[in-house]
Order: structure tokens, then C-alpha cells, then sequence
């Protein structure tokens, strides 16, 4: 309530770093192609966000986030619906 009438020290501000899709396709040693098939992603989605046309959000965001830090553990999740 306060930031609505104009006190600026109760306003909270979080930075979402971005995702760097190539970096961790790259970190992965895989191609555009295999990076979407592994972790069923449509090809041109990786390409869009590689090129900087788009970038990933909501539920898209947060799949790459993890796979960032956990690769395996994604592709053995996944691996269960397949």
C-alpha cells in the first residue's frame, strides 16, 4: 500500500536472470535438434530463443532453469512419460 501512494522504500524489485539457451545447449555438447528432442522442446522454440526472436517464459522458463542445473535428472523425469 505504501508503494501506491509513493514511498519508494517499500517497493521491492526482483531481477529474473536470463535464461541463456544456447549456453546450455552448448554446456551439453548437443545440437539445437537434439537439445529439443531430449527435452521435448519444439526445435523452432530453441531456435526463436537462440536468436534472440523470443524469449522462454512461464512454464517454459522455469523447465530450463532446471535443466540448467540438473540435466539428467529432467531427462530421467521426462523418460517416465515417454
Amino acid at each position: 500500500m505504501a508503494a501506491i501512494k509513493g514511498d519508494k522504500t517499500a517497493v521491492r524489485v526482483t531481477i529474473i536472470p536470463r535464461i541463456d539457451v544456447a549456453e546450455i545447449r552448448r554446456r551439453l555438447k548437443m545440437t539445437q535438434a537434439e537439445f529439443s528432442r531430449a527435452f521435448s522442446l519444439s526445435l523452432d522454440s530453441v531456435k526463436n530463443w537462440e536468436q534472440g526472436h523470443r524469449s522462454p517464459v512461464g512454464p517454459a522458463k522455469v523447465l530450463l532453469a532446471v535443466i540448467a542445473r540438473d540435466p539428467l535428472g529432467v531427462q530421467k523425469a521426462l523418460a517416465a512419460y515417454r
